[in-house]
């Protein structure tokens, strides 16, 4: 009967710990996704995911630059709180033909009258990665008929293929 309520004690001892080190966690994610925003050269050719795992942050993802990468890494590495980073951010190629599509896509899907609204943020949700010609939309949108309508615009010339990973926002 001792051991348990030792146990116990020692449970509901550490579990306020627990709660405040899953919400430093959130925070942490959340300063690191501001600083990532904030970024100047972050653009709708870069996208990056964040985790956080009492205090080391994980980013992932793909940007157009080691440059990109390095800052960035440097810049969550800043964050108080944040014990490590984990930069795990893949840098695109160099190359002419994946640039043309990146713009010809922005252009597609920016310039059409029903994304206007995406274009007139200060960040716009819809990102356009491009790797060896083949193209992955991340990011936002506010309908199933604005994911469907991006994935039709992004099938420009020179596109070995499209993958949608938008998502809806609810």
């Amino acid at each position: 009967m001792r051991r348990w309520l030792v146990f116990i004690v020692l449970l509901l001892a550490t579990a306020p710990g627990l709660r405040a080190a899953q919400k430093d966690d959130r925070q942490l994610g959340g300063q690191a996704a501001d600083a990532v925003r904030t970024y100047a050269h972050y653009s709708i050719f870069d996208d990056i995911t964040i985790s956080v795992m009492d205090g080391t942050v994980t980013l992932n993802g793909r940007v157009t630059s080691p440059q990109k990468r390095n800052d960035i890494g440097a810049r969550v590495a800043k964050i108080g709180g944040v014990r490590s980073v984990v930069n795990d951010i893949a840098v695109l190629p160099d190359s002419p033909l994946d640039a043309s599509i990146r713009t010809r896509i922005a252009s597609a899907i920016y310039n059409h009258p029903s994304f206007w609204r995406y274009a007139s943020m200060a960040n716009p949700p819809i990102h356009i990665i491009v790797e060896h010609a083949r193209v992955t939309l991340t990011g936002n949108v506010g309908t199933e008929v604005d994911r469907r309508l991006a994935y039709s615009l992004a099938l420009v010339d020179g596109t070995l293929g499209v993958t949608n990973e938008l998502k809806i926002d609810r």
